[in-house]
């Protein structure tokens, strides 16, 4: 995956802020304000087994404008009039979208029929541009990829452990969502564990709220989190929440084995 030599200054920045340069989200004095709408999208991630690694999950990083810019991401984008059914069947629809999305955005086709649903992700109301995303995942059908030029300018085939580490050194941007999802991802060692595991447990709903620790440090919660109602991160408990601190993220969850 290739790195930015512009981040230097914007994790010198951050660092000073007290906010990790990956925390997409609002302050958190704003935390409960009432925003727009949220903008329905989906995404895929894309999985294949690797010549180093027996599972590899497709990245594309989007161009240094527009929605997380310059960052690294799954393919995938807003649900669009024309991928409802008759029925308006929303499920349906994020299906469809993230279908075209991949092939729009990568030149390669995916199968609808082998998705798994495994998570959902609303940022908090604040967020000035905000998307409701529908997670799934899937086998690749091909991994000849060609990407638009447009909004993407790179893509990536890597296994979780390393993208991970990548960020961690600061080589390459991921929004929460996608970190979370590696993190996960990183737990299986092969693309059919991956898959059942994650039908398995069913869609993780994360409804993100933001709070700070009485150290500074910015918490992203969600339900079942000891502080997820009160949006207070040093509450006492369980723990399912993204600690996001200046010089890297790191994920608690209490009922993860």
């Amino acid at each position: 995956m290739t790195t930015d030599s512009t981040k230097a200054g914007s994790d010198e920045a951050a660092a000073g802020s007290g906010k990790h340069r990956n925390d997409i989200y609002a302050d958190d004095t704003a935390a409960r304000t009432e925003g727009q709408p949220a903008i329905p999208a989906a995404t895929v991630v894309v999985l294949r087994p690797g010549v180093d690694d027996p599972l590899e999950v497709l990245m594309l990083k989007r161009v240094a404008t527009g929605t997380f810019a310059g960052m690294w991401v799954f393919p995938g984008g807003r649900i669009d009039p024309e991928d409802f059914p008759a029925d308006g069947d929303v499920h349906v629809a994020a299906r469809n979208a993230a279908v075209r999305e991949t092939q729009e955005e990568a030149g390669i086709e995916v199968a609808a029929e082998q998705f798994v649903w495994f998570a959902h992700w609303t940022p908090p109301a604040s967020t000035p541009k905000r998307f409701t995303t529908w997670f799934f995942a899937a086998p690749a059908q091909a991994d000849r990829v060609r990407v638009d030029g447009a909004e993407i300018e790179h893509h990536a085939w890597v296994s979780p452990t390393t993208a991970l580490a990548q960020h961690a050194e600061g080589a390459i941007d991921l929004a929460p969502p996608t970190w979370v999802t590696l993190w996960h991802l990183a737990r299986y060692s092969e693309i059919s564990a991956a898959l059942t595991g994650l039908a398995a447990a069913g869609p993780r709903i994360y409804e993100t709220r933001i709070a700070r620790r009485a150290d500074g440090v910015r918490v992203a919660l969600w339900s079942g989190d000891a502080g997820y109602d009160a949006a207070d991160a040093d509450a006492i408990g369980p723990r399912h929440r993204l600690v996001m601190m200046p010089g890297g993220f790191v994920f608690e969850d209490s009922t993860l084995g």
